[in-house]
């Protein structure tokens, strides 16, 4: 044990200090540790913590029966991770678009290093980590393609045709909880409604939400009216807490230092002076606020220093990366017109009932004989707006490239520019 303390405290004096909040600990408290541990250990259990048994499914089925084996939350990781929807993540843009680059981060990591830094957390407090993993795994699974840029041009197409609202965590329930009729829990489908990283709060207190017809009265208000609904959203489990505000730390220096590989900024970019270092700063220096002022507590604080710094970076963050990022940039308006086209020709294929276009061979057959095996329906001819929207916030990157130059080859002019060797 001593040999590891040695090497925690040689880590932790590694890490580079940041000058503008030199005072936020990087370490826990001797006392602080001691209750770490007993949670660790199985000495001590936190009361508020969401455990295995408290799982709400919609449906009591044999399948979804918990073993030793597998518990509730394990399972619905798994049922997650098996997704075509999660594997798509992995061609999504996280920030960065229309770089060929590997080691800019994409969506299917990004999700993967919230479930790492929520895991850190969760399991210091003694928190439910099979909860924590499947929440932090699918919070994105409704993502569009080019980042929270298509996100916007895709709530645009919409919102001008239904008076509705597309918000990327609502549509995650939907997936997780409709298109593909996993019978996940709520516990989990409620992190990922709430999950939204956009709006951040020093405390952040349980909803008190505890079963499905209040969920799903939530979710349709955020389709009808999500500008006053989704700012206001609160998870129901501590777990969800901590997801939601991990998911800022995943992000905040990770993209920092992506934004550095793009050539968007330098390592003296920032007030703090940290460059890409700023990232091994955060994880640890979050985390560890996150820990101390929320021990024994029913809410997930952070301390006020904490919590202005994170506010801080990602201000800074908004003004000197994603505003210069490529779609939010230069390319935005050509962008939004490809959105717009493949939004106007996917109602134009279902008005006319065109079998054999890629909307019904890749989407609605697809889908409808994955639902068969549960004895479940893609009613898509409902809401030809909704199944379009389904349709579009699915794809990759490279597929609604190629379905814009299906429609259009002269788009080939447009995406065919960007390469490693350009």
């Amino acid at each position: 044990m001593l040999g590891t303390e040695n090497q925690t405290e040689r880590l932790i004096m590694a890490i580079q200090k940041n000058p503008l909040v030199p005072h936020m600990n990087l370490e826990l408290s001797q006392a602080d540790s001691a209750l770490v541990q007993q949670y660790q250990t199985g000495v001590a259990v936190n009361p508020y913590r969401c455990n295995n048994e408290d799982v709400i499914r919609r449906e009591q089925t044999d399948r979804d029966r918990a073993s030793v084996m597998r518990p509730s939350f394990v399972r619905d990781t798994e049922k997650i991770m098996h997704l075509q929807a999660y594997n798509r993540l992995a061609g999504k843009t996280q920030v960065f678009s229309f770089r060929a680059h590997d080691d800019l981060t994409r969506r299917g990591l990004h999700v993967q290093l919230v479930a790492r830094v929520a895991h850190t957390i969760g399991r210091a407090l003694g928190l439910n980590v099979d909860l924590i993993e499947a929440i932090a795994l699918g919070h994105d699974i409704g993502h569009t393609p080019f980042g929270h840029a298509g996100e916007r041009f895709l709530n645009h197409e919409y919102h001008v045709r239904t008076n509705k609202y597309f918000f990327h965590n609502v549509m995650s329930v939907r997936v997780l909880d409709k298109l593909y009729g996993r019978n996940l829990s709520l516990q989990m489908l409620d992190g990922a409604l709430c999950h939204n990283g956009e709006f951040e709060q020093q405390v952040l207190e349980l909803s008190g939400l505890s079963n499905f017809a209040d969920f799903d009265a939530t979710v349709q208000s955020c389709w009808d009216d999500a500008p006053q609904v989704i700012g206001h959203l609160r998870p129901m489990t501590l777990e969800g807490c901590v997801v939601r505000i991990s998911d800022i730390i995943a992000y905040i220096g990770k993209d920092r230092q992506d934004a550095i590989r793009a050539g968007i900024a330098t390592e003296k970019t920032f007030e703090d002076g940290m460059g890409g270092a700023y990232n091994a700063w955060a994880l640890c220096a979050f985390a560890t606020d996150i820990v101390s002022c929320s021990l024994g507590s029913s809410r997930i604080a952070l301390s006020e220093e904490g919590f202005e710094e994170l506010r801080r970076a990602k201000r800074e963050n908004y003004e000197k990366i994603y505003l210069a990022s490529e779609v939010a940039g230069d390319l935005s308006q050509d962008m939004a017109q490809m959105f717009a086209m493949v939004y106007a020709t996917c109602l134009e294929w279902m008005q006319s009932g065109k079998q054999d276009t890629p909307l019904f061979e890749h989407h609605i057959q697809p889908l409808e004989r994955s639902l068969s095996y549960y004895g479940k329906s893609y009613d898509w001819q409902q809401d030809l707006n909704l199944t379009a929207v389904d349709y579009i916030s699915a794809m990759t990157d490279d597929y609604f490239a190629a379905l814009c130059q299906h429609i259009d080859p002269s788009c080939a002019a447009f995406f065919s520019q960007y390469s490693y060797f350009a």
